[in-house]
């Protein structure tokens, strides 16, 4: 085993003002009561928060800054993610990876911005895989994108073992995307560190899983640093023989018998989601998605909203709007 430390920082976020020195002055007070981490890794939008109105572009001077501590304290260090603008005005949710040498090795783009909330921001079609070398395999996902399992199924097909997962969540789905978390962790074999904010940065419950999905912390509602120590050698065994001896998931999925056709667009098999509506804003009072042949929603009368979905005769269409996630 090469001994790795990775630590989580969740701290308060202010959606007004800058957060960089706050982040600055904690990575200090981290290093000097855990000399021994060697990452450290915040929470999404930590800098500036969750305005898009704040977006900078990049690089910037405050990357420098956190290119200085990086270089300063030997580590590799991934500062939450900020409003990228580019020279067109697109605005991007950009997380950016500093080695210890204060190189910025790496930058990515949010892919699944969380919609329809997060209308201004532009989506991004890159991965993010780095190797800590003499160490592993590293990748990067945020937030919401977590929630399509396909964003690390390809991470984890080119080999990463700890998911690093900054997020940004103030909402009651946490508990949702806490079990996603450990979820992920046992399909995909894999370490995940999930960092979460406070104040306008979110409700906290940051948390690290190793890949038995055994959660190794979990954070409450107040600030916290987080060191662990990753043991890559307990992926790799894992990967080759199984959770506790059991199932071989990457193995299995890479010997598969079949290739899924939702993923080709033209083949039709995704028709049932394009009856679900368009992605948008709920409106108060929306009765989009409901049964209308609920004798008890439309006060006996058996309204039919079309034809049944095709191939499975007696199911009524899905009219409803995409809401939360």
């Amino acid at each position: 085993m090469t001994p790795f430390a990775i630590a989580g920082v969740q701290m308060y976020v202010n959606a007004l003002h800058s957060n960089v020195e706050g982040m600055l002055h904690r990575i200090d007070i981290l290093m000097a009561r855990f000399p021994w981490t060697q990452m450290v890794l915040f929470s999404e939008l930590a800098p500036y928060g969750p305005l898009p109105r704040f977006a900078q572009p990049y690089p910037n001077d405050d990357l420098a800054r956190f290119q200085d501590a990086a270089r300063r304290h030997n580590i590799w260090l991934i500062p939450g993610s900020m409003f990228e603008k580019d020279e067109e005005g697109r605005i991007y949710n950009t997380a950016s990876v500093i080695d210890p040498d204060g190189n910025l090795v790496r930058k990515y783009r949010k892919m699944f911005p969380f919609r329809p909330y997060e209308t201004e921001v532009e989506a991004g079609t890159d991965f993010c895989v780095f190797d800590v070398p003499d160490v592993g395999r590293f990748g990067l996902s945020i937030c919401y994108d977590i929630w399509f399992p396909e964003t690390t199924r390809h991470l984890t097909s080119q080999g990463v073992e700890v998911l690093l997962h900054p997020v940004l969540t103030g909402t009651s789905d946490r508990d949702a995307e806490l079990a996603i978390a450990r979820a992920t962790a046992a399909q995909f074999q894999c370490y995940v560190f999930d960092v979460n904010g406070l104040g306008a940065g979110g409700n906290g419950r940051s948390c690290v899983v190793d890949p038995s999905a055994t959660v190794l912390h979990q954070s409450a509602g107040q600030e916290d640093m987080f060191p662990f120590e990753v043991d890559l050698t307990l992926v790799r065994r894992q990967r080759e023989t199984g959770m506790r001896g059991l199932g071989q998931v990457l193995k299995s999925f890479r010997d598969r018998s079949v290739d899924f056709p939702v993923y080709d667009r033209s083949s039709g098999a995704d028709a049932y989601l394009h009856q679900l509506g368009p992605l948008e804003m709920p409106r108060q009072g929306s009765r989009s998605g409901l049964n209308l042949r609920d004798t008890s929603l439309t006060g006996g009368a058996h309204k039919s909203m079309g034809p049944p979905f095709k191939g499975d005769p007696g199911i009524p269409p899905f009219a409803g709007k995409i809401t939360s996630g």
